[in-house]
């Protein structure tokens, strides 16, 4: 394996494994927990009383964000020499989950900040408010899963198609993608499906991230 090959595969085994720890811990320290509240001014007191856990599940979104686009660039330069057109299309997509999972932080930080001021003023009609934004909070978590999910079946295909990753990989990958794709892009528009369908997928980036991090220390030592 040559230097730069195994510095691709490791920014690649690298970003895969940030970009799903950094989505899930600032999922679960952000306002996720207040998701099912019951009550939305229940939720905004408890968002307002987390504030700081907010902000730091603000942040780690955004550098999420910031991962998606490196682990493109790397997806595409290890699958562009199997089909570049696809590459690039799947680039594409990825960059527009970035930019769409960017505008979601910035409409998290607006829930945030109105949450505070409830729990200050106690004024009834920032409820309205926090319901609206929540609202499109979860439409973009929805949406966002399309561009990553039509991306994630090109780039999966590429990278088996590069012997990146071995073919059980590339096809759990490509198997379980698109129930992400379809089950988050239904719950944008409320229709909710059970989690065990998502589930086979969950531990995917990590798999597959940690193989091809260790495949590079293999090839380098030979």
């Amino acid at each position: 394996m040559t230097e730069n090959k195994k510095n691709l595969y490791v920014l690649l085994g690298t970003s895969l494994v940030t970009q799903a720890t950094t989505s899930l811990i600032g999922g679960i320290i952000g306002i996720g927990p207040f998701n099912d509240t019951g009550s939305m001014a229940d939720a905004m007191i408890g968002i307002a009383g987390n504030i700081t856990g907010a902000y730091i599940g603000i942040f780690l979104q955004v550098i999420t964000a910031i991962v998606i686009i490196v682990l493109g660039t790397a997806l595409y330069q290890a699958g562009k020499h199997i089909n570049q057109t696809l590459a690039i299309i799947a680039f594409g997509l990825y960059l527009t989950e970035a930019v769409i999972h960017i505008v979601n932080q910035i409409i998290v930080v607006a829930l945030a900040e109105i949450s505070r001021l409830f729990l200050i003023s106690g004024d009834a009609s920032l409820v309205n408010m926090g319901t609206i934004l929540y609202a499109a909070r979860d439409f973009c978590g929805g949406i966002t899963m399309m561009p990553f999910g039509l991306g994630a079946i090109m780039f999966y295909y590429l990278i088996m198609k590069s012997n990146v990753i071995p073919k059980w990989l590339g096809l759990w990958g490509l198997i379980s993608v698109p129930f992400i794709l379809v089950g988050w892009t239904l719950e944008a528009f409320n229709v909710s499906l059970p989690f065990v369908l998502y589930a086979p997928y969950v531990p995917w980036e990590w798999v597959a991230g940690i193989y091809i991090f260790i495949k590079s220390l293999r090839e380098a030592s030979r």
